[in-house]
């Protein structure tokens, strides 16, 4: 018997460490600025790890080359994973076999293929780092954004549970369309004074699918008017990457064990064997946010303030979104792998006529057995919480670009009236001189995870001097 308790007790102690567990210290490094250790990290991690990792490891690394004036780089490795990842999708036979043997162990041995929300900012990143090196196919990029999104949902239709005749698309209501892919042809567009019913047209896209860019409304009457800027300027474009983006953990489904422990116990009373009670873990995969401190980014030229960044798409949005349309089937493949599983153990009982101490011990075995399963926190976890964007027009040549992250809005309330909004500075000045041609588009990245700047100031521009 002390054996048994042993197993029991050495069941709830076995397991793997999930993919948000091994990456934990890459997110951290990153979000305080070391780029130099989270880089290294990544090529431990490489050398190390799993096989499965290396596609979201390079994304990250993308982050960090984005961010470090490197967007050549950053480019090339997102092809690389988009390429991977189209190639998995694609796979069907070889996804059928691991689906298959997913249901014995749990969803980490099928090839990670990227959630629907990493394929469409996969595009997204490609067109804005393309954009930040020369430009040439950013425009190829910004239309695949719409192009995949559009597939994915196309793709989405599924059986619907109480209709078998019918089939039910949940990503349609839930995927919102991404308007990033948008403002960025129509800015490009714009600058070419060419097309302006395209660049119409796209801006109408983002003041319909982001009603609350307040900045798209001024983006469609300028375009409308056919200018792009006064004679003499240049537009500066400041895109910026804020706060910490979504990522995944694991946690117990309560209400799965619930029903796993009550189930042991039918199963029990039916039998003539004894069972011991399962209260092994069912491990689901939830979408976190963290709560971000900046809400914008104060943009200042040559010591005067223009403005402040706005949000064009919110990742963190878009990924909660996306992963509550698809949480049923994960849950539902939980289900099935717990079912076969004991069904798996209970017809060996029968089929090997055993007797109590033997089926003691495999049902303390059937626990460790599902007790090592992981779920699958696979995600690309250094994204932003949300991109920002902020256009200004200015004279052409040399200024100082200043940014300021500023503070969440708050109110002061009493009693229960509202007695003033404000957002105040946070963290430190960040400055950098650009340079403004007239006539045409300077685009500046930067990224702020927090109330600090993590990398560098980039410009579009820098790769020509």
């Amino acid at each position: 018997m002390r054996m048994v308790l042993l197993l029991v007790v050495l069941c709830f102690l076995t397991g793997c460490a999930s993919f948000g567990e091994r990456t934990v210290k890459i997110r951290n490094d990153f979000a305080n600025g070391d780029l130099e250790k989270a880089n290294a990290e990544i090529d431990k991690a490489l050398k190390t790890r799993k096989r499965s990792d290396a596609d979201l490891l390079k994304l990250n690394r993308a982050i960090i080359a984005l961010s470090s004036g490197k967007p050549k780089e950053a480019e090339t490795l997102l092809r690389e994973v988009r390429d991977s990842f189209d190639r998995h999708e694609n796979e069907r036979a070889k996804k059928a076999t691991e689906k298959t043997v997913s249901m014995l162990l749990d969803d980490n041995t099928v090839s990670y293929a990227g959630e629907d929300y990493e394929k469409v900012l996969i595009r997204v990143f490609l067109a804005l780092a393309n954009l930040m090196h020369d430009g040439t196919d950013a425009p190829a990029y910004a239309l695949q954004i719409g192009h995949k999104q559009n597939e994915i949902i196309q793709k989405g239709a599924v059986q619907d549970p109480k209709d078998s005749e019918k089939k039910i698309n949940p990503k349609a209501a839930a995927y919102r369309q991404v308007a990033i892919g948008q403002y960025l042809i129509g800015a490009m567009q714009e600058a070419t004074y060419r097309n302006h019913d395209d660049v119409v047209r796209a801006y109408q896209a983002v003041n319909t699918w982001e009603p609350g860019f307040t900045q798209g409304r001024q983006d469609l009457e300028r375009a409308k008017r056919g200018v792009h800027a006064q004679s003499g300027n240049g537009v500066v474009y400041v895109f910026a990457l804020v706060g910490r983006g979504p990522f995944k953990v694991q946690k117990n489904c309560e209400v799965l064990q619930e029903a796993q422990i009550w189930t042991t116990f039918l199963i029990a009373m039916m039998s003539s064997r004894p069972t011991l009670p399962d209260f092994a873990p069912v491990m689901i995969p939830y979408i976190v946010r963290p709560q971000d401190t900046v809400s914008a980014l104060s943009v200042s030229i040559g010591g005067k303030w223009r403005g402040q960044t706005e949000t064009l798409t919110d990742i963190g949005r878009m990924a909660e979104e996306q992963f509550e349309a698809i949480q049923p089937q994960v849950v539902a493949r939980a289900v099935v792998r717990r079912t076969l599983k004991k069904g798996i153990l209970y017809g060996t009982k029968e089929a090997v006529d055993a007797n109590a101490w033997v089926g003691l011990l495999m049902d303390v075995g059937g626990m460790v057995w599902e007790s090592l399963e992981t779920a699958d926190t696979r995600c690309w976890n250094l994204l932003p919480a949300e991109i920002q964007v902020s256009r200004l027009e200015v004279p052409a040549g040399e200024h100082r670009l200043t940014l300021q992250p500023m503070s969440r809005v708050y109110s002061l309330t009493h009693r229960g009236y509202v007695l003033s909004e404000r957002s105040a500075q946070i963290g430190n000045e960040q400055s950098k001189t650009i340079r403004v041609e007239p006539g045409r588009n300077t685009y500046v990245l930067v990224n702020f995870p927090g109330d600090e700047l993590v990398g560098d100031i980039v410009v579009s521009n820098e790769w020509e001097r």
